[in-house]
């Protein structure tokens, strides 16, 4: 009999509400939540990354949300639900993303993550600061979204639970790591591992595709909730839904180095297929000769480029920066290309969708030359 870890359940879903619900059963039933014992803590981990409405396909829906809750508290569990967001205060978050409505007269615990505890993931990072909720939690529950990333192709079950970092730790990771995209999804790997969700579910009814995974992105109808008990298995089948290759997203590579993808799983329900769904390039920051690294990073590969028509100079992007690469200056904003590491935390939180990754004139002429070539 197939493991329910290797299983993956895929359900077609829009945001009506009473169908949305029956789905949201049908799928946390079939992967064995029917086993939440009364009285447990159970820690819901959306993505709660920034102030943004429903419609924008940024944050976890909170129908979705919600219908979750209410499975916790059918079995008579005591649900939470917890994040740490990259801007904005958690009270905006909930009440911009519809959360305060959606979740009115429902007994459950809304709060961010603050406090972090020393907690060993393993080699080579050892004990890192988490919060301490997921690790004293019953059972987490996290809830992904389906959006593009631009340092890790997409953020999906695995990348939703870096989100158990608190607060500006997080691009401090981004600095350590550096420009080594291999590092920075080991560290994700294992710090899903170490918090060790007993339910994935991705929202993949609006998606974002493009420039994600804040307001550059593209909102996208998909149209699917895939569920799993591994969230690399969730990420599996989101690879398999877009036609991405898993060695090419980064997370799914490192997990298969560190002999933690599944062996064997299967799809439950119809997995459409999706083509054309935008993608981030992705380029490797470092190639050719170390003397010629700099030259490349400043004129050869994608940047990050500020659309000053749209910016408001809020400062959120200087304050965010891990490489401390931007800097304002009057009226604008300058980009040191040298010291960008492209971790594209700019583009993340930037609350007016005002930052794009972009080629410059020699970077166009180099890929053209390429594609060409190829």
């Amino acid at each position: 009999m197939e493991h329910p870890a290797m299983r993956v359940i895929v359900r077609s879903a829009t945001y009506d509400y009473e169908p949305l619900r029956r789905q949201v059963f049908d799928i946390l039933d079939a992967l064995g939540g029917t086993a939440i014992e009364a009285g447990s803590r159970v820690l819901i981990k959306p993505n709660l990354l920034q102030p943004a409405g429903p419609q924008e396909a940024i944050l976890t829906h909170p129908l979705v949300v919600r219908a979750v809750v209410e499975y916790c508290l059918r079995a008579k569990a005591r649900p939470a639900i917890y994040d740490s967001p990259a801007i904005g205060s958690f009270e905006k978050i909930l009440r911009d993303g519809g959360f305060k409505q959606a979740l009115a007269g429902l007994d459950v615990t809304c709060r961010p993550f603050e406090a972090s505890v020393r907690a060993d993931i393993g080699p080579p990072f050892g004990a890192i600061d988490l919060a301490p909720e997921p690790l004293e939690a019953d059972l987490v529950i996290n809830l992904p979204k389906l959006k593009t990333h631009g340092q890790m192709l997409l953020t999906l079950g695995v990348k939703n639970l870096f989100g158990c970092v608190v607060g500006y730790r997080k691009p401090e990771w981004h600095l350590r790591a550096g420009i080594d995209k291999a590092l920075f999804a080991r560290l994700l790997v294992l710090i899903s591992r170490k918090i060790q969700p007993a339910l994935t579910l991705l929202d993949g009814v609006l998606a974002l595709e493009g420039d994600g995974p804040g307001k550059g992105g593209t909102p996208r109808e998909v149209g699917v909730l895939i569920g799993a008990q591994d969230p690399l298995a969730v990420d599996l089948a989101v690879c398999r839904l877009l036609g991405v290759p898993p060695e090419a997203l980064p997370v799914l590579k490192a997990a298969d180095e560190l002999g933690f993808l599944p062996p064997d799983w299967e799809v439950d329900g119809p997995l459409p297929t999706v083509g054309d769904f935008r993608l981030p390039v992705m380029e490797p920051l470092v190639f050719g000769p170390a003397a010629f690294h700099g030259l490349a990073r400043r004129y050869l590969l994608q940047r990050p480029l500020p659309d000053m028509e749209a910016c408001k100079l809020c400062g959120e992007c200087v304050k965010i920066c891990p490489a401390q690469a931007i800097v304002r200056q009057g009226k604008a904003l300058h980009f040191d290309y040298a010291a960008c590491i492209r971790c594209y935390c700019c583009l993340e939180i930037c609350p007016y969708g005002a930052i794009h990754k972009k080629d410059n004139w020699a970077a166009r002429i180099v890929r053209a030359i390429g594609e060409r070539v190829l």
